[in-house]
């Protein structure tokens, strides 16, 4: 299979991928809108014409991003809240043109669970937009075209799914094993929807929008942030060279939510506004060049067929149970 190339490099910004494009009419949500990525985000996409709706758990934090544009607007929605996904897809009205699922949190310090019990990188990062996004299958169906977005991260070359415990309900809390395999799931995500919903016109892709110095680091200790480059030892924040700004970071976002190049395509993986090569992933690409060299390839384990329809099951049983529990029944 020929990897896609595109004019744009790791230093394009959103509004230059979308320079030229008219998305006027088009109707996208973006989760995490609010802060960092996603603001850059809604800012390209908003500033193309679309009408983007800013899907946040906290909607106060959006009010100025609102205010800058009449095509923003803002909706309360919590990832690790089941029945808030769902309140927000029951007074979702029309079409969807595109989804980008953006919000995320990273590298909680303990072991967090949400109201299900789920783990709450697993529970915020994939099981949340996985709820969201089926959802939302009926808009995006109707918008006859829709582009779902899923971002993931470097990260997910770390670690693969463990199907016998994704929970960390048995084996020892790992921050960045928990972290890295929801961004695993969010690339599956995409393949998933790639293999299931192409009758219904809608396409899926998956994306990592590089290192960033955002607001997504708030739980990484110290030493952490320091073997990142982003703090001297004195704690003082520093920005290492490779590190992208956030119009930067939200490039390949809006590549794959809006850019005509990409009318079509779905189930693939792109860094730097380009399609990533699948190569064997796992803990020694860390060693080997630490987290800036990680970048412009995707684990085999994140693009498997068999991998997605396994997880696409695990999803379906585990919001179907959720929601048996809660009294609620779901047929979609």
């Amino acid at each position: 299979m020929t990897l896609i190339s595109t004019p744009f490099g790791a230093r394009t910004t959103a509004a230059e991928v979308l320079a030229g494009v008219d998305l006027t009419g088009r109707r996208m949500i973006v989760t995490g809108g609010a802060s960092g990525v996603g603001t850059a985000t809604v800012r390209a996409l908003a500033g193309a014409g679309a009408r983007v709706t800013i899907a946040t758990r906290n909607p106060a934090i959006a009010k100025p991003l609102v205010e800058e544009s009449p095509n923003i607007d803002v909706a309360a929605v919590d990832l690790a809240d089941l029945d808030s996904v769902r309140a927000f897809c029951a007074a979702w009205d029309g079409p969807v043109d595109a989804v980008v699922a953006n919000a995320g949190v990273m590298m909680l310090p303990e072991r967090q669970v949400n109201a299900q019990g789920w783990e709450m990188q697993l529970a915020t990062n994939y099981l949340g937009h996985f709820a969201l996004l089926t959802g939302l299958r009926t808009a995006l169906r109707s918008a006859e075209g829709a582009r779902v977005v899923m971002v993931s991260s470097g990260a997910h070359l770390l670690a693969g799914i463990d199907f016998e415990d994704p929970q960390f309900e048995r084996k020892p809390y790992d921050s960045r094993i928990a972290y890295a395999q929801s961004k695993t799931a969010d690339v599956l995500l995409a393949v998933g929807i790639s293999r299931r919903w192409a009758q219904d016109g809608i396409r899926a892709n998956a994306c990592a929008p590089g290192q960033i110095l955002t607001n997504l680091m708030r739980h990484l200790d110290a030493a952490t942030l320091q073997a990142l480059g982003v703090t001297d030892p004195d704690g003082n924040t520093t920005i290492p060279d490779h590190y992208k700004t956030p119009e930067e970071g939200a490039a390949t976002s809006v590549l794959l939510a809006a850019s005509p190049l990409l009318e079509g395509v779905t189930g693939r993986y792109f860094e730097n506004n380009q399609e990533a090569p699948v190569v064997e992933g796992g803990p020694h690409l860390m060693a080997e060049g630490g987290p800036e060299a990680m970048v412009d390839m995707v684990a085999e384990w994140a693009v498997d067929p068999a991998a997605a329809d396994r997880l696409w099951e695990y999803a379906s049983t585990t919001i179907r149970d959720a929601a048996d529990l809660s009294g609620t029944s779901d047929s979609r």
